[in-house]
């Protein structure tokens, strides 16, 4: 067990850092944030912030010699790097690669007793082609490494377009997609500790625009609650195979065979905010505690419903309605200047 006092490394300085960061600070911790960028949203809240590239070994050790424990805020990150300092890793390097390669991830998936869209590695003009006829359309292409909120994919509907959307992303190592017949979308949050334990928040509905999240609601509703026990289960096994120590989140299809999922997440979410002010134990309290060794706070959601809205972009102007809006739970990020798609800020309303 690491206790307060210590310093928990961080690498990644966004603003899942950043609530990490303050969960951390809660509960007694220091952070030390490495980083590339020259002013991350973390290094606000945090004791020290060391500039550095993800590929310098060097600077990864010096960095982890000044830590107790060292996680991460997102998975692209090169694994060989975190490999010199996977001795005070948490999660380990083997989450970390299962994010970082859909085609590693989907077979993974397939091994755990996950289902999966029917899929297809893609390396040449001839795998689209193939492709194209083993899947059918419309279908989506995803380059295999990198790609998140809706970056990295490129969608084909019309007959002899695959190889035109392959060139749309660049002609990179891709997987193909079948198209999925959806009811909604969902997610399951769980944290694992060092010795096998599990605990699981309520399963949100998620509402996505343009491949990027939008809101996130609990309760999910009835379709979602159907397809919970299943669920959890894939997600539990998920966890225990990779011997993931943290929080982790797989993003799920609900349709009508049962939970189909989308993408593994080795770390806290986006959809998981509403627990900040929905759950007795929030995504980022419990990931600290995971990471060092505390026993698991408990999940269990205190509000009768909550909904998580991102601010994204432009978004950020209407922050004096929202701070001025009862009831409402506004988080502003402290980025710099919007983007359309940036993610800037969320604010969580309780009910």
């Amino acid at each position: 067990m690491i206790g307060p006092g210590a310093t928990i490394g961080i690498i990644g300085g966004g603003q899942l850092g950043k609530m990490l960061a303050v969960a951390a600070a809660q509960l007694g911790y220091r952070c030390h944030i490495f980083e590339p960028g020259e002013s991350p949203c973390a290094a606000d809240v945090a004791a020290k912030f060391t500039r550095g590239d993800y590929a310098d070994v060097e600077a990864l050790r010096r960095f982890a010699d000044s830590v107790d424990i060292a996680t991460y805020e997102f998975e692209n990150v090169p694994a060989a790097s975190l490999e010199a300092i996977a001795a005070k890793l948490r999660p380990g390097v083997a989450s970390l690669q299962i994010g970082q390669d859909r085609a590693t991830e989907k077979a993974f998936i397939e091994r755990t007793g996950g289902r999966v869209s029917r899929w297809q590695c893609i390396d040449s003009d001839a795998d689209a082609r193939a492709a194209e006829e083993l899947l059918g359309l419309p279908l989506v292409l995803k380059t295999r490494r990198m790609g998140y909120d809706g970056k990295g994919q490129a969608w084909a509907r019309e007959a002899g377009s695959v190889v035109d959307a392959w060139q749309a992303i660049g002609r990179q190592p891709a997987v193909a997609e079948a198209a999925v017949d959806y009811l909604c979308e969902f997610s399951v949050i769980l944290a694992r500790s060092d010795d096998g334990q599990v605990a699981a928040w309520d399963l949100p509905l998620n509402q996505h625009e343009g491949g990027i999240l939008r809101r996130s609601t609990v309760p999910g509703g009835a379709t979602i609650d159907n397809q919970s026990a299943e669920a959890v289960r894939i997600a539990t096994a998920i966890a225990q195979a990779l011997g993931h120590v943290g929080v982790l989140t797989v993003e799920f299809f609900a349709t009508t065979d049962g939970p189909l999922v989308n993408e593994i997440a080795p770390r806290v979410h986006n959809s998981g905010h509403w627990t900040i002010e929905g759950a007795l134990t929030s995504q980022f309290e419990q990931h600290i505690r995971a990471v060092c060794g505390l026993p698991l706070g408990s999940t269990e959601r205190i509000t009768g419903s909550a909904t998580m809205e991102n601010l994204l972009g432009d978004d950020i102007a209407r922050w004096p309605a929202l701070v001025g809006e009862a009831g409402a739970h506004v988080h502003l990020y402290g980025k710099g200047a919007p983007r359309p798609g940036r993610k800037m800020g969320h604010v969580t309303r309780l009910g």
